[in-house]
């Protein structure tokens, strides 16, 4: 890239570094931002610096937010006697589309993947006992994606909630296998959200 001016070729060379985005989708959105004005190029860049500086991760879920508790956990319209477990804060994000589910949430961070050193303590799975423990919980939705990992972190967490007596149910197969929450559109995951069914030891 050393035919781009310096300031050019950096920007560029740092939006590749972003998930999808290829040389030539970096070097489109550079001459883009190049040709926007200063003010809405000075709005983008405090967004950017906002994210990180404005925003961290409920203490009670886990979910991001720019308060604590964050607004579903604060919400006593919920059912905080439902917990929906899932892998990531985009998960979340993708059931409440659905506008299906009136329960709260708990963010696993990740799932268990032996072969990458992710084990129960990698993951905030300590965290969702001591709620199950503490809290007046009747169910455990299980929203783990179908992959091999998301089926081995929600084999895990069953055979540890068992005997708890809680009632523990899985999402439905309305999910393809391998796919990810996030890229599900939202009567799909409305359906697996209503068929979910109690997972046997």
């Amino acid at each position: 890239m050393l035919y781009y001016p310096e300031p050019l070729a950096k920007l560029i060379n740092e939006l590749q570094k972003l998930p999808t985005i290829g040389p030539k989708t970096a070097q489109r959105l550079a001459f883009y931002m190049l040709k926007m004005p200063p003010e809405e190029i000075a709005k983008l860049s405090q967004a950017i610096s906002e994210i990180k500086t404005r925003l961290s991760y409920c203490t009670i879920c886990g979910n991001i937010t720019d308060r604590n508790p964050c607004y579903i956990c604060a919400d006593a319209s919920r059912n905080h006697q439902v917990i929906c477990v899932i892998e990531e804060p985009d998960d979340l994000l993708a059931i409440e589309r659905t506008k299906a589910y009136k329960g709260v949430y708990h963010v696993l961070m990740g799932v268990l993947s032996p072969l990458d050193g992710v084990g129960p303590k990698n993951l905030r799975i300590d965290s969702l006992f001591e709620r199950v423990n503490n809290e007046n919980i009747k169910e455990v939705i299980l929203a783990t994606n179908y992959t091999t990992e998301g089926q081995a972190t929600a084999l895990y967490l069953t055979k540890r909630l068992g005997p708890l007596g809680i009632e523990i149910t899985r999402i439905a197969y309305g999910i393809p296998v391998g796919g990810d929450l996030e890229y599900i559109d939202e009567v799909t995951l409305a359906k697996a959200l209503e068929g979910r069914r109690a997972i046997k030891e």
